[in-house]
């Protein structure tokens, strides 16, 4: 009771699965995805087996139409079951049970493969496949913005309610630990994709690299606003202090605010941190 898309992306060696539903948190159940291996969605009467023996048989040296085979063939429901695998070269292919509700259908192609049932009408995949198809954007926005292109073309039949990405590399992960690069989930929530497709923004924000040429000298004009912000959002009592404290304070509330890598030397900020304190200090306002 899903629609999907699982990506890869030949330039970075990004894997990734993008899902949205009318059940809860769909994130937990639909996606799987390994560095170097491939992605699998599993969807419609889930097969949570599906997953991770997915991977294992592409792991393994499996091609994907094998993939498919071999996950079916001894499922005593696979009628059931909807399933879309991608591995890292970029092959696809997807698998719709004859029983699953109707609309349900799918559509793959070189480094995608997209699915959905209990569909509002038969648009709603070529709109995915058409927005992620659009270049010039990160493996991640483009699912998302597949997942957006899907919704407003009908998407679910029965409503909104979760959705979900996840987008694997190796050692991509925080610090390097893992593979998991992007894992955002958003559980219950009118409007799923939107929220997000504002955790994707976050996640760019708090960890992607600092561009060079964001990085601005805190003098005149530019410091007495953060002055400003900083008195409103109470981390200094009031604009006439000097500049340990005032520079102290800016460092607090980058640390509090989680922007440890847009942190740069005393007297220096990262533009993107400009920004994001003048869009809380109207929502203060």
């Amino acid at each position: 009771m899903t629609f999907s898309i699982v990506g890869y992306d030949p330039n970075t060696e990004e894997l990734g699965v993008a899902v949205a539903s009318k059940f809860l948190a769909a994130g937990a159940y639909v996606p799987y995805a390994k560095a170097g291996v491939g992605a699998v969605a599993t969807q419609s009467f889930v097969n949570p087996h599906y997953g991770p023996d997915g991977l294992a048989l592409m792991e393994q040296g499996k091609n994907v139409d094998e993939v498919i085979q071999l996950l079916i063939e001894k499922d005593e429901s696979k009628d059931l079951r909807q399933v879309g695998v991608v591995d890292a070269k970029g092959n696809t292919a997807i698998f719709t049970g004859k029983d699953c509700y109707h609309w349900a259908g799918g559509e793959s192609g070189q480094n995608f493969a997209c699915q959905g049932n209990i569909l509002t009408n038969d648009t709603v995949i070529p709109a995915m496949v058409k927005a992620f198809k659009i270049k010039g954007e990160p493996l991640a926005e483009r699912l998302v913005k597949a997942l957006k292109a899907g919704e407003d073309a009908g998407g679910d039949s029965r409503g909104k309610q979760s959705a979900a990405l996840l987008v694997v590399k190796e050692k991509g992960g925080y610090a390097g630990a893992n593979d998991r690069y992007i894992d955002l989930r958003v559980d219950d929530d009118e409007n799923p994709i939107d929220k997000l497709a504002h955790q994707l923004f976050l996640h760019n924000l708090y960890f992607k690299p600092v561009d060079p040429q964001n990085i601005l000298k805190v003098e005149r004009e530019l410091k007495e606003k953060l002055i400003s912000y900083l008195v409103q959002l109470k981390y200094i009592e009031n604009s006439k202090v000097n500049d340990e404290v005032f520079f102290a304070a800016l460092q607090s509330f980058q640390l509090i605010e989680n922007f440890e890598e847009r942190v740069q030397e005393s007297g220096y900020i990262d533009k993107l941190v400009v920004q994001y304190m003048d869009n809380l200090i109207q929502k203060v306002k």
